[in-house]
């Protein structure tokens, strides 16, 4: 496609300089872009698209990196990234060795700070501010928020912390629900007034004049506001934000360029902290985005966007199915449904469904409750998202030996997404807590006899699975070739253990690469057998189950997995199978992810990125022997 005006941005400057009359043809050529680009190689496309003249009017009054630009979650920064000179890396988006989905400090200078969880922005921002107050700095800090990010607790905390005489503007991007009170034609007739250039000169004109009288002319001026403000109150009710302390500003047309600079303006006109209300499209200018942001919020490479069914969608439909049968069965999700593959749960079952936002600490406190009057809550949530609940499973749920299921989704390593997204400490903290039962199922027939298995149990139990399909090599070394459910146990790929000069103890989906590895390792006349756990807690019977399948003569045993080494399933096994007779003569080896976050590099796997790949899995078991 053509794009005259963008190929000539290639920095902030180019933005700045350009006419205000050129600023709709850009937007549209900046969406165009983002549809070409992100439906060819996959990310994040309906936030993007509703951000456009936003990004564009920030660059356009404010200077990064001087300035700092910081985006909640930051899945929206893609418009920033191809104004701050990215785009001739942009189709490398979410690749190995390219462009972060998110906004990634090493990256740019852009990038003042990295994201990829909700709800973090405003602390940041609060804190680059202070940070340049003390400095004596004039730069500003700007938080980008999502209406959503307002169910999460942490941007609450960082408001009640916001002090009024700092350099700091905190743009809230409403796209979906409501914040403010002010709704119908006589909000969009003051917010049109207030946004005119007109109105902000006027403004600008009579605080200068007021403030410039000698002596009484500040405290004047602020006498007025406050009379002002009161005034206001008593007539529309107040404002949570400026109840605050903080000055509001809004709502305006967040696809109006020109009104959102003027609202920029007066913030920084007004010499303090801002809340600065804007009001967007998800998925502006792109109709299927339009009718379905949702379905477009992420959405994979053009390759891969024939349907398949994950372990996510089989949760969802299993617990939908179980719940029809039991009443006491309860879905709840942090403002994840579709990506927990809840969706089916909350049409069949709308009163046993509990959507709470971003919330993970307040989901499983809130399971801790169910479950305390004798239901069954399952809490689905990714594993990277369940660290922030850490607190509430030991203290709510673990302490009191509630029976809350947590379906640790997207478990293991997360290719596209990248740090921020892999799953790779769940296993770690959740088996340090007392009582908790873990099940990790490497086929849907092991995942819906693990929730079975957990609805059945009297305490806590934690269900991990990856965000990927069924595996047919792993179905076929293991289960026979088909999806049937047993009782959570171990699995082999062999049946005679004794002929084994190795074993490659692992569990989920790596035990792709260990089969791999056992070929490569056949070619070297070293035979090597894989042993499947489908539990890794209670220990004891975990051990149990390894130690029945191990060889009685000499050989190397590998622990292979794709979650940190420190505290982890191969350290926490190895350690219980230790002064077993068995193990006298066993050479014991631990391959994991070792105390590094992963990131990538250009064409190399995953598993390579984090030294867990087939060839490392060869490398380690030929030294051993």
């Amino acid at each position: 496609m053509s794009y005259p005006i963008f190929d000539t941005i290639h920095s902030p400057a180019d933005l700045k300089a350009l006419p205000e009359d050129k600023l709709p043809a850009l937007a549209a050529e900046l969406r165009a872009y983002l549809v070409e680009e992100v439906t060819a190689h996959g990310g994040h496309l309906a936030s993007n698209l509703g951000v456009v003249e936003l990004t564009m009017a920030l660059h356009r009054v404010f200077t990064t990196p001087h300035d700092h630009i910081i985006f909640d979650v930051g899945h929206q920064c893609y418009v920033h990234k191809l104004l701050t000179g990215r785009r001739d890396r942009f189709p490398t988006l979410r690749q190995g060795g390219g462009l972060s989905g998110f906004t990634l400090r090493s990256e740019s200078e852009h990038d003042c700070f990295g994201a990829g969880h909700s709800s973090t922005s405003i602390s940041a921002a609060l804190g680059f501010a202070q940070a340049d107050r003390i400095a004596g700095s004039d730069a500003y800090s700007i938080a980008v928020v999502g209406d959503g990010a307002f169910t999460g607790g942490m941007i609450h905390e960082a408001l009640n912390n916001c002090s009024r005489h700092l350099k700091l503007i905190i743009i809230i991007n409403e796209n979906e629900m409501s914040i403010s009170r002010n709704t119908g034609k006589f909000a969009k007739n003051l917010a049109r007034l207030r946004t005119s250039k007109g109105y902000i000169r006027t403004k600008a004109a009579t605080r200068s004049f007021i403030s410039g009288i000698p002596l009484i002319g500040r405290p004047l001026f602020n006498s007025i506001r406050t009379v002002k403000q009161t005034v206001k109150n008593m007539v529309y009710g107040s404002n949570y934000f400026e109840d605050l302390g903080l000055y509001y500003l809004g709502p305006v047309d967040g696809h109006d360029c020109a009104a959102i600079e003027n609202l920029l303006r007066e913030a920084i006109a007004a010499g303090q902290s801002a809340i600065i209300h804007v009001k967007t499209q998800k998925g502006r200018g792109y109709a299927p985005a339009e009718a379905q942001p949702g379905t477009y919020h992420a959405i994979p490479p053009a390759e891969k966007q024939t349907p398949t069914v994950n372990f996510s969608a089989e949760f969802g439909r299993t617990l939908t199915e179980m719940a029809a049968k039991d009443s006491r069965i309860c879905a709840i999700t942090a403002a994840m449904s579709d990506g927990t593959g809840l969706e089916p749960f909350r049409h069949a079952h709308p009163a046993r469904f509990f959507d709470v936002g971003i919330a993970e600490e307040h989901a499983v406190t809130f399971a801790a409750g169910l479950a305390a009057e004798d239901m069954r809550p399952v809490c689905a949530i990714y594993s990277t998202f369940l660290q922030r609940a850490y607190d509430s499973i030991i203290h709510d749920v673990a302490l009191q030996n509630l029976p809350v299921i947590l379906g640790v989704d997207r478990a293991g390593l997360n290719a596209s997404d990248g740090a921020t997204h892999h799953g790779i400490f769940d296993v770690a903290f959740l088996a340090q807590i007392p009582g908790m039962i873990i099940y990790t199922p490497a086929t849907f027939g092991g995942l819906r006899a693990s929730i079975r298995a957990a609805l059945a149990a009297d305490g806590p139990v934690a269900i991990r699975y990856p965000n990927a399909s069924e595996p047919q090599d792993i179905l076929d070394a293991f289960y026979g070739g088909k999806s049937e459910e047993y009782p959570p146990s171990v699995r082999t790929n062999y049946t005679d253990p004794n002929t084994l000069d190795a074993v490659i103890v692992t569990h989920g989906r790596i035990a792709g690469e260990a089969l791999a590895a056992c070929e490569m390792l056949a070619a070297r006349g070293v035979i090597c057998g894989v042993i499947l756990l489908e539990l890794i807690k209670p220990f004891d019977r975990a051990a149990e189950l390894i130690e029945a399948n191990l060889p009685r003569g000499e050989a190397t045993v590998l622990f292979l997995e794709e979650e940190i080494r420190a505290g982890g399933m191969g350290m926490l096994l190895a350690d219980r199978l230790s002064g077993r007779a068995i193990m006298a003569n066993k050479r014991v080896r631990i391959l994991a992810v070792d105390d590094d976050f992963v990131r990538r590099d250009k064409d190399v796997s995953i598993w390579a990125a984090a030294g867990v790949d087939r060839e490392a899995v060869v490398r380690t078991i030929t030294e051993a022997n």
